[in-house]
Protein backbone atom coordinates (compact mmCIF):
# COMPACT_ATOMS: atom_id res chain seq x y z
CA UNK A 1 0.00 0.00 0.00
CA UNK A 2 1.74 3.10 -1.02
CA UNK A 3 1.69 5.97 1.50
CA UNK A 4 0.09 9.54 0.96
CA UNK A 5 0.76 12.31 2.44
CA UNK A 6 -1.34 15.71 1.66
CA UNK A 7 -0.35 19.66 2.62
CA UNK A 8 -0.87 23.06 1.79
CA UNK A 9 -0.33 26.84 1.55
CA UNK A 10 -2.84 29.62 1.45
CA UNK A 11 -3.16 33.39 1.02
CA UNK A 12 -6.28 35.66 2.12
CA UNK A 13 -6.48 38.51 3.56
CA UNK A 14 -10.32 38.91 3.52
CA UNK A 15 -10.68 36.98 6.91
CA UNK A 16 -11.96 38.75 9.87
CA UNK A 17 -11.12 37.39 13.19
CA UNK A 18 -13.55 37.81 16.40
CA UNK A 19 -10.25 39.10 18.32
CA UNK A 20 -8.63 40.70 15.40
CA UNK A 21 -5.18 40.28 14.07
CA UNK A 22 -2.78 42.94 13.64
CA UNK A 23 -2.48 44.59 9.98
CA UNK A 24 -0.09 42.88 8.32
CA UNK A 25 0.83 43.38 4.57
CA UNK A 26 1.05 40.39 2.15
CA UNK A 27 4.64 41.18 1.09
CA UNK A 28 5.55 39.99 5.00
CA UNK A 29 4.59 36.48 4.25
CA UNK A 30 5.94 33.64 2.48
CA UNK A 31 3.98 33.41 -0.88
CA UNK A 32 4.18 30.14 -2.87
CA UNK A 33 3.20 31.11 -6.49
CA UNK A 34 1.72 28.03 -8.51
CA UNK A 35 2.27 30.25 -11.46
CA UNK A 36 6.13 29.13 -10.76
CA UNK A 37 8.24 26.09 -12.48
CA UNK A 38 9.78 25.49 -9.13
CA UNK A 39 12.61 22.48 -9.87
CA UNK A 40 11.95 19.13 -9.02
CA UNK A 41 14.38 17.37 -6.41
CA UNK A 42 15.52 14.44 -5.76
CA UNK A 43 15.27 13.75 -1.39
CA UNK A 44 16.26 10.88 0.27
CA UNK A 45 14.28 10.86 3.40
CA UNK A 46 17.52 9.51 5.54
CA UNK A 47 18.70 13.31 4.61
CA UNK A 48 16.01 15.30 6.17
CA UNK A 49 15.15 12.80 8.96
CA UNK A 50 15.68 10.26 11.37
CA UNK A 51 13.79 6.93 10.51
CA UNK A 52 12.72 4.01 12.61
CA UNK A 53 11.16 0.92 11.72
CA UNK A 54 8.39 -0.74 13.51
CA UNK A 55 6.23 -3.29 13.20
CA UNK A 56 3.34 -4.21 16.34
CA UNK A 57 3.86 -7.23 17.25
CA UNK A 58 0.26 -9.67 16.81
CA UNK A 59 1.51 -13.05 18.37
CA UNK A 60 -2.54 -12.75 19.90
CA UNK A 61 -4.56 -12.69 16.99
CA UNK A 62 -6.63 -9.73 19.00
CA UNK A 63 -3.47 -7.16 18.48
CA UNK A 64 -3.98 -7.77 14.41
CA UNK A 65 -5.71 -4.60 13.26
CA UNK A 66 -7.23 -3.23 10.40
CA UNK A 67 -7.31 0.20 12.02
CA UNK A 68 -5.16 3.12 12.15
CA UNK A 69 -2.48 5.02 14.39
CA UNK A 70 -4.21 7.88 16.10
CA UNK A 71 -1.08 8.33 18.91
CA UNK A 72 2.25 7.72 18.93
CA UNK A 73 3.88 9.32 22.07
CA UNK A 74 7.58 8.93 23.64
CA UNK A 75 6.82 5.53 24.64
CA UNK A 76 3.16 4.32 22.97
CA UNK A 77 1.39 3.75 20.06
CA UNK A 78 -2.43 3.79 20.20
CA UNK A 79 -4.71 1.93 17.65
CA UNK A 80 -8.35 2.48 16.76
CA UNK A 81 -9.81 -0.05 15.11
CA UNK A 82 -11.91 0.52 11.69
CA UNK A 83 -14.93 2.89 11.85
CA UNK A 84 -17.72 -0.21 10.69
CA UNK A 85 -17.61 -4.30 11.61
CA UNK A 86 -16.86 -6.31 14.36
CA UNK A 87 -14.16 -4.62 15.37
CA UNK A 88 -14.82 -0.89 15.28
CA UNK A 89 -14.12 0.63 18.85
CA UNK A 90 -11.39 -1.65 19.98
CA UNK A 91 -8.48 0.31 20.99
CA UNK A 92 -4.95 -1.46 21.19
CA UNK A 93 -2.09 0.01 23.19
CA UNK A 94 1.48 -1.10 22.43
CA UNK A 95 4.95 0.29 23.55
CA UNK A 96 6.61 2.51 21.03
CA UNK A 97 8.76 -1.31 20.65
CA UNK A 98 5.95 -3.00 19.37
CA UNK A 99 4.98 -4.76 22.47
CA UNK A 100 1.41 -5.40 22.84
CA UNK A 101 0.46 -3.97 26.57
CA UNK A 102 -3.43 -3.81 26.37
CA UNK A 103 -6.67 -3.61 24.20
CA UNK A 104 -10.48 -3.22 24.87
CA UNK A 105 -13.57 -2.51 23.48
CA UNK A 106 -15.07 1.38 24.05
CA UNK A 107 -18.02 1.06 21.59
CA UNK A 108 -21.29 0.98 23.15
CA UNK A 109 -24.55 2.71 24.38
CA UNK A 110 -23.99 2.76 28.10
CA UNK A 111 -22.11 4.86 30.74
CA UNK A 112 -18.76 5.26 29.77
CA UNK A 113 -19.07 4.08 26.36
CA UNK A 114 -18.95 5.44 22.86
CA UNK A 115 -21.29 5.15 20.27
CA UNK A 116 -19.28 6.27 17.13
CA UNK A 117 -15.31 6.32 18.29
CA UNK A 118 -13.81 8.59 16.22
CA UNK A 119 -10.36 10.02 17.17
CA UNK A 120 -8.00 9.06 19.97
CA UNK A 121 -5.75 10.82 22.01
CA UNK A 122 -2.71 9.90 24.50
CA UNK A 123 -1.38 11.89 27.42
CA UNK A 124 1.17 9.93 28.66
CA UNK A 125 2.07 12.10 31.48
CA UNK A 126 -1.66 11.32 33.04
CA UNK A 127 -2.46 8.28 31.47
CA UNK A 128 -5.10 9.28 30.23
CA UNK A 129 -6.51 8.27 26.58
CA UNK A 130 -9.18 10.27 25.58
CA UNK A 131 -12.06 9.09 22.67
CA UNK A 132 -14.08 11.14 20.75
CA UNK A 133 -17.74 10.12 20.02
CA UNK A 134 -19.21 11.61 17.53
CA UNK A 135 -22.35 9.72 17.67
CA UNK A 136 -23.97 11.52 19.93
CA UNK A 137 -27.57 13.86 18.32
CA UNK A 138 -27.24 16.77 20.66
CA UNK A 139 -23.71 17.58 21.45
CA UNK A 140 -20.35 15.44 21.20
CA UNK A 141 -18.34 13.88 23.97
CA UNK A 142 -14.92 12.95 24.72
CA UNK A 143 -14.40 9.80 26.68
CA UNK A 144 -11.62 9.29 29.34
CA UNK A 145 -9.95 5.74 30.27
CA UNK A 146 -6.76 5.06 31.30
CA UNK A 147 -4.39 3.01 29.15
CA UNK A 148 -5.79 -0.05 30.48
CA UNK A 149 -9.50 0.42 29.28
CA UNK A 150 -10.35 1.73 33.04
CA UNK A 151 -13.05 4.58 32.46
CA UNK A 152 -12.09 7.37 34.69
CA UNK A 153 -14.56 10.73 33.04
CA UNK A 154 -16.39 11.95 30.40
CA UNK A 155 -16.31 15.74 28.57
CA UNK A 156 -19.24 17.04 27.74
CA UNK A 157 -18.75 20.04 24.79
CA UNK A 158 -20.66 22.89 24.10
CA UNK A 159 -24.52 21.86 23.59
CA UNK A 160 -25.07 21.77 19.88
CA UNK A 161 -21.28 21.37 19.05
CA UNK A 162 -19.68 19.02 16.34
CA UNK A 163 -16.56 18.65 15.97
CA UNK A 164 -15.06 18.42 11.83
CA UNK A 165 -11.67 18.49 13.26
CA UNK A 166 -10.09 18.45 16.56
CA UNK A 167 -6.27 18.51 17.94
CA UNK A 168 -4.30 18.32 21.04
CA UNK A 169 -3.83 22.25 21.82
CA UNK A 170 -1.31 21.41 24.75
CA UNK A 171 -1.03 19.53 28.13
CA UNK A 172 -4.96 20.76 29.05
CA UNK A 173 -6.88 21.77 26.31
CA UNK A 174 -8.56 20.62 22.87
CA UNK A 175 -8.48 22.94 19.61
CA UNK A 176 -11.73 22.32 17.94
CA UNK A 177 -13.08 23.77 14.44
CA UNK A 178 -16.78 23.48 14.00
CA UNK A 179 -18.26 25.15 10.87
CA UNK A 180 -22.06 24.09 12.01
CA UNK A 181 -24.22 27.19 12.11
CA UNK A 182 -26.33 26.02 15.18
CA UNK A 183 -23.86 26.06 18.07
CA UNK A 184 -23.93 28.69 20.89
CA UNK A 185 -21.27 29.50 23.00
CA UNK A 186 -20.06 30.75 26.23
CA UNK A 187 -17.26 32.44 27.67
CA UNK A 188 -18.68 33.90 30.49
CA UNK A 189 -22.22 34.45 31.52
CA UNK A 190 -22.18 37.77 29.30
CA UNK A 191 -20.36 36.52 26.35
CA UNK A 192 -22.07 34.73 23.72
CA UNK A 193 -21.33 34.06 20.31
CA UNK A 194 -24.03 33.26 17.53
CA UNK A 195 -21.76 31.81 14.28
CA UNK A 196 -23.27 33.03 10.82
CA UNK A 197 -22.75 31.40 7.93
CA UNK A 198 -19.63 31.35 5.96
CA UNK A 199 -17.97 31.22 9.77
CA UNK A 200 -14.90 28.93 10.45
CA UNK A 201 -15.26 28.39 14.27
CA UNK A 202 -12.33 27.44 16.52
CA UNK A 203 -12.59 26.79 20.08
CA UNK A 204 -10.20 25.78 22.46
CA UNK A 205 -11.93 23.42 25.67
CA UNK A 206 -10.30 22.06 28.77
CA UNK A 207 -9.31 18.35 28.88
CA UNK A 208 -10.52 18.09 32.33
CA UNK A 209 -14.05 19.38 31.89
CA UNK A 210 -14.79 20.32 28.18
CA UNK A 211 -14.84 24.12 29.37
CA UNK A 212 -14.46 26.67 26.56
CA UNK A 213 -11.40 28.66 26.96
CA UNK A 214 -10.84 30.63 23.82
CA UNK A 215 -12.82 31.28 20.67
CA UNK A 216 -12.31 32.84 17.54
CA UNK A 217 -14.17 33.20 13.71
CA UNK A 218 -12.17 33.75 10.27
CA UNK A 219 -14.97 35.21 7.58
CA UNK A 220 -14.33 33.16 3.90
CA UNK A 221 -15.90 33.14 0.91
CA UNK A 222 -17.13 29.87 0.07
CA UNK A 223 -15.87 28.03 -3.35
CA UNK A 224 -18.66 26.63 -4.74
CA UNK A 225 -18.02 23.37 -7.60
CA UNK A 226 -21.14 21.85 -7.81
CA UNK A 227 -24.83 21.50 -7.28
CA UNK A 228 -26.57 18.60 -4.74
CA UNK A 229 -29.83 16.94 -5.98
CA UNK A 230 -32.15 19.97 -4.92
CA UNK A 231 -30.34 22.35 -6.86
CA UNK A 232 -28.65 23.89 -4.59
CA UNK A 233 -24.87 24.91 -5.08
CA UNK A 234 -22.40 22.59 -2.36
CA UNK A 235 -18.89 23.75 -1.81
CA UNK A 236 -16.46 21.17 -3.11
CA UNK A 237 -13.38 22.38 -0.86
CA UNK A 238 -11.84 19.66 1.42
CA UNK A 239 -13.14 19.55 4.62
CA UNK A 240 -10.31 17.61 6.75
CA UNK A 241 -7.50 18.21 8.39
CA UNK A 242 -7.86 21.49 8.92
CA UNK A 243 -5.71 21.69 12.26
CA UNK A 244 -2.26 20.38 12.06
CA UNK A 245 -0.10 19.79 15.10
CA UNK A 246 3.15 21.66 15.31
CA UNK A 247 5.71 22.17 17.74
CA UNK A 248 4.73 25.68 18.09
CA UNK A 249 0.67 25.16 18.15
CA UNK A 250 -1.47 24.49 15.89
CA UNK A 251 -1.91 25.05 11.67
CA UNK A 252 -5.37 26.60 10.60
CA UNK A 253 -5.62 25.07 7.00
CA UNK A 254 -8.51 26.98 5.81
CA UNK A 255 -8.20 26.05 1.97
CA UNK A 256 -11.10 28.87 1.14
CA UNK A 257 -8.80 31.69 2.24
CA UNK A 258 -5.54 30.35 0.54
CA UNK A 259 -3.82 31.32 4.05
CA UNK A 260 -2.26 29.04 6.43
CA UNK A 261 -2.61 30.74 10.07
CA UNK A 262 -0.78 30.10 13.45
CA UNK A 263 -2.04 29.25 16.86
CA UNK A 264 0.23 29.74 18.57
CA UNK A 265 0.63 28.75 22.26
CA UNK A 266 0.09 32.41 24.02
CA UNK A 267 -3.07 32.06 21.59
CA UNK A 268 -1.93 34.14 19.17
CA UNK A 269 -3.11 34.07 15.40
CA UNK A 270 -0.37 34.65 12.98
CA UNK A 271 -0.57 34.23 9.35
CA UNK A 272 2.52 31.99 7.54
CA UNK A 273 2.08 31.41 4.26
CA UNK A 274 0.01 32.02 1.43
CA UNK A 275 -0.45 31.24 -2.47
CA UNK A 276 -0.96 33.17 -5.26
CA UNK A 277 -2.72 33.85 -7.14
CA UNK A 278 -5.88 33.73 -5.15
CA UNK A 279 -8.10 30.70 -5.44
CA UNK A 280 -12.31 32.10 -6.57
CA UNK A 281 -15.40 30.85 -7.60
CA UNK A 282 -14.50 29.68 -10.86
CA UNK A 283 -14.00 26.21 -12.97
CA UNK A 284 -11.30 25.29 -12.60
CA UNK A 285 -10.12 26.34 -9.16
CA UNK A 286 -6.90 25.95 -7.71
CA UNK A 287 -6.24 25.69 -3.98
CA UNK A 288 -4.68 24.99 -1.14
CA UNK A 289 -5.69 22.45 1.02
CA UNK A 290 -3.38 22.01 4.31
CA UNK A 291 0.11 22.31 5.50
CA UNK A 292 2.72 20.99 7.64
CA UNK A 293 5.36 22.76 9.62
CA UNK A 294 8.12 20.14 11.04
CA UNK A 295 11.27 21.91 12.44
CA UNK A 296 13.51 23.20 9.19
CA UNK A 297 10.75 22.43 6.53
CA UNK A 298 7.24 23.13 5.41
CA UNK A 299 5.49 20.61 3.37
CA UNK A 300 2.45 21.94 1.07
CA UNK A 301 -0.08 20.03 -1.64
CA UNK A 302 -2.13 22.01 -4.03
CA UNK A 303 -5.55 20.41 -5.43
CA UNK A 304 -7.49 21.55 -8.98
CA UNK A 305 -10.94 21.22 -8.86
CA UNK A 306 -13.07 21.16 -11.06
CA UNK A 307 -16.77 20.90 -12.39
CA UNK A 308 -18.28 19.15 -15.08
CA UNK A 309 -21.16 20.25 -17.36
CA UNK A 310 -23.17 17.47 -18.04
CA UNK A 311 -23.33 15.99 -13.95
CA UNK A 312 -21.98 18.77 -12.09
CA UNK A 313 -20.21 16.47 -10.33
CA UNK A 314 -17.21 17.58 -8.43
CA UNK A 315 -13.62 15.49 -8.96
CA UNK A 316 -10.07 16.37 -8.54
CA UNK A 317 -7.79 16.74 -11.30
CA UNK A 318 -4.54 14.70 -10.82
CA UNK A 319 -1.55 15.28 -10.94
CA UNK A 320 -1.53 17.07 -7.28
CA UNK A 321 1.33 19.27 -6.99
CA UNK A 322 3.10 18.93 -3.77
CA UNK A 323 5.68 21.72 -2.80
CA UNK A 324 8.45 21.59 -0.17
CA UNK A 325 10.06 24.66 1.53
CA UNK A 326 13.21 24.52 3.50
CA UNK A 327 12.71 27.61 6.09
CA UNK A 328 16.49 28.79 6.48
CA UNK A 329 16.80 29.18 2.66
CA UNK A 330 13.35 29.94 1.91
CA UNK A 331 14.24 27.48 -1.40
CA UNK A 332 10.79 25.52 -2.69
CA UNK A 333 10.80 22.53 -4.65
CA UNK A 334 8.33 19.69 -6.17
CA UNK A 335 10.23 16.64 -3.98
CA UNK A 336 10.55 13.45 -4.73
CA UNK A 337 10.92 11.34 -2.03
CA UNK A 338 13.12 8.23 -1.86
CA UNK A 339 14.29 5.38 0.71
CA UNK A 340 17.72 4.01 0.41
CA UNK A 341 16.34 0.82 2.37
CA UNK A 342 13.61 0.36 0.21
CA UNK A 343 14.36 0.61 -3.84
CA UNK A 344 11.85 1.44 -6.09
CA UNK A 345 9.35 3.35 -4.07
CA UNK A 346 8.87 7.24 -3.73
CA UNK A 347 6.87 8.61 -0.97
CA UNK A 348 4.53 11.61 -0.39
CA UNK A 349 4.69 13.66 2.18
CA UNK A 350 1.07 14.78 3.69
CA UNK A 351 -1.18 15.47 6.61
CA UNK A 352 -4.59 14.25 4.78
CA UNK A 353 -4.26 10.90 5.88
CA UNK A 354 -3.62 11.45 10.02
CA UNK A 355 -0.17 10.28 9.70
CA UNK A 356 1.41 13.32 11.48
CA UNK A 357 2.30 13.80 15.17
CA UNK A 358 4.35 16.74 16.63
CA UNK A 359 7.86 16.32 15.48
CA UNK A 360 7.10 14.21 12.02
CA UNK A 361 4.97 11.66 10.24
CA UNK A 362 5.07 8.16 9.72
CA UNK A 363 4.10 5.63 6.67
CA UNK A 364 2.33 2.27 6.70
CA UNK A 365 4.46 0.22 4.58
CA UNK A 366 2.24 -2.66 3.51
CA UNK A 367 3.74 -5.86 4.66
CA UNK A 368 2.47 -7.87 1.27
CA UNK A 369 4.19 -5.59 -0.79
CA UNK A 370 7.40 -5.74 1.48
CA UNK A 371 7.63 -9.05 1.07
CA UNK A 372 7.89 -9.15 -2.39
CA UNK A 373 10.51 -6.34 -2.71
CA UNK A 374 12.23 -8.45 -0.61
CA UNK A 375 12.08 -11.69 -3.06
CA UNK A 376 13.33 -8.98 -5.67
CA UNK A 377 16.27 -7.99 -3.35
CA UNK A 378 14.87 -4.13 -3.42
CA UNK A 379 15.26 -3.86 0.53
CA UNK A 380 18.67 -3.13 2.36
CA UNK A 381 19.52 -2.34 5.53
CA UNK A 382 17.17 -2.34 8.67
CA UNK A 383 14.12 -2.71 6.93
CA UNK A 384 15.26 -5.74 4.98
CA UNK A 385 16.23 -7.38 8.48
CA UNK A 386 12.71 -6.52 10.34
CA UNK A 387 10.81 -7.80 7.06
CA UNK A 388 13.04 -11.11 7.46
CA UNK A 389 11.59 -11.43 10.89
CA UNK A 390 7.89 -11.16 10.00
CA UNK A 391 5.50 -13.76 9.02
CA UNK A 392 3.09 -13.77 6.00
CA UNK A 393 0.16 -12.37 8.84
CA UNK A 394 1.66 -10.19 10.88
CA UNK A 395 0.85 -6.42 10.85
CA UNK A 396 2.12 -3.77 8.35
CA UNK A 397 5.67 -2.26 9.09
CA UNK A 398 5.58 1.08 10.28
CA UNK A 399 7.82 3.59 8.96
CA UNK A 400 8.44 6.81 11.30
CA UNK A 401 9.96 9.86 10.32
CA UNK A 402 11.38 12.26 13.36
CA UNK A 403 12.47 15.39 11.25
CA UNK A 404 15.70 17.09 12.01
Amino acid sequence: MRALLYIIVTTAFSITLSSCLPPKNNDDLLCIDIRKNYPQKEILLTDIADITYLCLHSSDENYLYSGALYTITENAVIVLEGSRGSKQGNILVFSKEGTPKCHFNCKGNGSGECIFPSRVFYDEATDNLFVVDIGRASTVIIQVYSSTGKHKREIRLPQGSSINEIASFDDYSFLVYDDRNRVSLSLSANALFFPKENIARYYQVSKEDGAVLDYFEMLFTPMFFGIDVNGRKVPGSNRRNRLIKSTEGVLLCNPENDTIFLYGRDKSLTPLIHKTPLAVSKNPVTYINNCMDVNRYQFTEVYTLHTEDASQAVFVDFPVKYYMRYKETDEIVHPKFLLSDYIGEEFIISPSMWTVYENGCYFNLDLSELKQAYDENRLSGKLKELVATLAEDDNDVIMMLSFR
